[in-house]
């Protein structure tokens, strides 16, 4: 608008003063007159186009700068809605995963409460049986009295001492039934409060970040593979399949754990169980004197004494829940049990084991429920440097001295000053009492078989 007044402008001007000298120019001849009056003309009016071509030029400069930045800002705001869609696209199947997977757990948590109440059952039954084993002890204590005054033959005493001995194995499963009964109590109490989180996460899965729901699905994962069955296996997995296969003769049987490779053990069989032996300690004929790495692989002689490997013992306590058995002979032959449930770490945690006791006939000397890191000569935990004397052989400690089944083996049983030092031998020292020095030592596994209860 401002260009097109300028251009009017000098028009007008123009124009005024052509009539004021008119009359001056009417004596001059009409073709220079024309001539002069048709340039200026010309100039003033490429003038005002000109600048009127400027101001055209600066609007649509102007104007393509707004168009550009509305495209840049429609262009961001369709890759926002893109996103935006592609995230809830996300949140509603990792929704719909979690739905199936609560509903997963919900069944397992059934099943297990069923299995619970199986496990119950049995135990009413077998509490029963103790009843009518008492009623026989007494019966048969009446029959061995009447031994003693010669109404009855020797073969009567025989059968009583077999039938308290078997009387005194089933008190020992039924504490055993009865302790795996209480964890799965805990395990189901574990599960429902999973389950509850689980739910308070579907009810927020329109606001929960992706991550937190990939990391709540593979926590899902990890609880549907609880007592879940591993990969079938033509090898026994360890003594307790060769029981059940048929196996009855103590001694060397190859098996293969779930997720390992195949090795050699030991199997003690007993009338009704099958124990998978891990060490033995009898007459010091193998020096456990030994690196972390031989702790590892194992080593000794399996029909002699050994150590068997904490790889292997690893390998075999993840496929299934175990009792960990502990045998001990004195110096008198007088013989002591301890029993645990237990954990084992893997490699990264240097083993550590926890221990819950079971059953004993000798105070426990391993402190329960606190983790015990396993340390060789040249292989100690955190914080725990021994000397050499009171280092020897690897074992799970979290203090020096004290018990120590792989220590090095003495035949020294006086207690004269300068004869035994501290810390030396096969010992085990409870937290009260004495330290007990031992003769020979042997721990094994047992594997709880809760199919057999269903």
């Amino acid at each position: 608008m401002k260009a097109f007044i300028l251009i009017l402008l000098p028009l007008v001007f123009s124009a005024s003063i052509e009539k004021q000298e008119d009359f001056q120019l009417d004596s001059l001849p009409a073709e220079s007159k024309s001539r002069f009056a048709m340039l200026d003309d010309v100039r003033i009016l490429a003038n005002g186009l000109l600048q009127l071509g400027h101001g055209l030029k600066d609007f649509v400069h102007k104007t393509k700068g707004q168009i550009n930045e509305i495209f840049q800002k429609l262009n961001l705001f369709d890759k926002s809605f893109y996103d935006l869609s592609e995230q809830t696209n996300e949140i509603r199947e990792k929704e719909e995963e979690l739905k199936e997977k609560t509903s997963r757990l919900q069944e397992n948590n059934e099943e297990l409460k069923n299995l619970s109440s199986k496990i119950y059952s049995q135990i009413e039954h077998l509490l029963q049986d103790k009843v009518q084993l008492q009623a026989k002890i007494v019966r048969l204590e009446e029959k061995l009295n009447q031994i003693t005054e010669g109404h009855q033959e020797l073969q009567d005493h025989k059968e009583v001492a077999a039938l308290k001995q078997y009387v005194e194995q089933q008190e020992m499963n039924i504490q055993r039934l009865l302790k795996v009964v209480t964890d799965q109590n805990v395990q189901l109490d574990y599960q429902n409060s999973q389950i509850k989180d689980l739910e308070d996460k579907i009810s927020n899965a329109s606001v929960v970040d992706s991550k937190k729901i990939s990391f709540a699905s593979h926590k899902v994962d990890d609880l549907l593979s609880f007592n879940s069955s591993n990969l079938t296996n033509d090898l026994p997995r360890d003594c307790s399949d060769v029981y059940n296969q048929g196996g009855r003769l103590s001694g060397i049987y190859t098996i293969r754990p779930n997720n390992s490779a195949e090795f050699s053990v030991y199997c003690e069989f007993t009338t009704d169980a099958a124990w998978t032996l891990i060490q033995r300690r009898t007459d010091g004929s193998v020096d456990f004197n030994q690196t972390w790495e031989d702790y590892t692989k194992g080593f000794g002689d399996l029909n002699g004494e050994f150590w068997l490997g904490l790889k292997k013992i690893f390998s075999l306590s993840q496929q299934a829940d175990y009792i960990l058995h502990i045998e001990l002979q004195d110096w008198k032959n007088n013989r002591r049990f301890v029993e645990y449930l237990f954990t084992l770490g893997n490699q990264d945690t240097s083993y550590t084991l926890q221990l819950s006791q079971v059953l004993g006939t000798i105070p426990s000397a391993l402190p329960e429920y606190a983790p015990l890191p396993f340390s060789t000569s040249d292989h100690h935990s955190q914080h725990l440097k021994c000397p050499g004397e009171t280092s020897s052989g690897g074992w799970w400690k979290s203090t020096c001295g004290g018990t120590n089944l792989n220590g090095k083996y003495s035949k020294l049983r006086s207690r004269v000053k300068g004869e035994r030092r501290r810390g030396q031998g096969l010992t085990w020292k409870p937290e009260k009492g004495r330290m007990y020095s031992l003769r020979s030592t042997k721990m094994m596994l047992y594997r709880t078989e809760l199919e057999n209860f269903e």
